[in-house]
């Protein structure tokens, strides 16, 4: 693909904005009398033939006006929005929400789905903090009904599981949670390895505690990413794209069905350094399922230790002014709470 020129460029960018805003075909004459460029209409339509000839326009009817292409789209991403910011105003809305959870391991993927599905006005997911080696943080063992009891792990970098345990006999609360400080004391910090290493236990509940947690850390080293949310469907499906087009809507299954997603996660994954953001417009001729839509993802976390991945789907008119610089800002946040989790952790030991 050619370079543009200055004026190019600004073309270029209005008829994505503008598409992006109506969802419409983009005429010389709305350029003009809606953003009021001092250029002739003629001008603009030479520049926009010139556009499409080197394939970044398309005009989608002979009479209408011109379309980004899925090229027009990558050069407007890579050239002239990829590096910019979120306003400071909307940075401290999304750090304040988070700071008020920023203790509550638990509510820092939701809410970091729910925060970019609004920002965004597309869908989101993320996935929680995957440890590449699980490094044991605590566990909590409560008491439910007769012998059945709730064990909530807890690792390093905040990844969280819950399992509902049936016991050989009942067992008191006060018991369970004697059996939970005697294992958080003797396994805080430790990798799967060094908890298996650990002198036998003497007590029998804690003994038969350890083996369950072994095997479910055992089992997440496995994974290939952390639980998976989503938010947001509802403001994709509301786009002309998705009411039209059954190859859009098809797209929505790669999101719902989660081996899919986590396919096209486990792929992207191992390109992508943690803090930078990766722009998939129409499936980069890997994903059929993707060919009319956009997927911007971002890597979070601490290399080597836990990291995860959230990103924002929609239609490949997507406002990517404003997606990417929020993916890319909500990284950095995540990853100073995955590194507050784990220093706090070491710091506490």
């Amino acid at each position: 693909m050619s370079d543009l020129t200055e004026r190019q460029r600004l073309i270029l960018a209005l008829v994505v904005r503008d598409h992006t805003e109506t969802a419409q075909p983009v005429g010389s004459a709305r350029l003009v009398e809606h953003y009021k460029i001092d250029l002739s209409t003629a001008t603009i339509r030479n520049e926009m033939a010139a556009l499409t000839e080197m394939g970044y326009l398309r005009q989608p009817h002979t009479s209408a006006g011109r379309i980004p292409t899925e090229e027009g789209y990558r050069y407007f991403v890579t050239h002239i929005v990829y590096q910019a910011d979120l306003t400071s105003a909307t940075r401290d809305t999304i750090s304040h929400q988070f700071y008020q959870a920023r203790r509550d391991v638990d509510q820092w993927m939701p809410l970091a789905a729910s925060i970019l599905a609004h920002q965004s006005r597309a869908a989101s997911l993320i996935t929680a903090p995957h440890a590449e080696r699980a490094r044991y943080k605590h566990i909590e063992l409560i008491s439910t009904q007769g012998r059945q009891v709730l064990m909530v792990l807890v690792l390093a970098g905040g990844e969280v599981s819950q399992q509902l345990l049936t016991l050989a006999e009942p067992v008191s609360q006060e018991r369970l949670s004697g059996a939970a400080i005697e294992l958080n004391k003797a396994g805080a910090g430790k990798t799967t390895e060094e908890l298996a290493a650990l002198p036998p236990r003497a007590d029998s509940l804690e003994k038969d505690i350890l083996t369950i947690i072994l095997a479910d850390m055992n089992r997440g080293e496995q994974r290939p990413s952390g639980e998976i949310y989503l938010d947001g469907l509802t403001n994709v499906l509301s786009e002309p794209e998705f009411l039209e087009s059954g190859d859009a809507r098809r797209a929505i299954r790669l999101f719902e069905e989660r081996s899919l997603l986590q396919n096209l996660l486990a792929r992207v994954m191992p390109n992508a350094g943690v803090g930078g953001v990766q722009v998939l417009i129409g499936g980069e001729g890997k994903w059929e399922e993707l060919k009319q839509c956009s997927v911007i993802l971002a890597r979070y976390g601490i290399p080597g230790q836990a990291t995860g991945m959230l990103g924002v789907f929609g239609p490949m008119r997507m406002a990517y002014s404003r997606t990417i610089p929020t993916v890319r800002y909500m990284a950095d946040l995540l990853s100073s709470l995955v590194s507050e989790s784990i220093v706090g952790e070491e710091y506490e030991q």
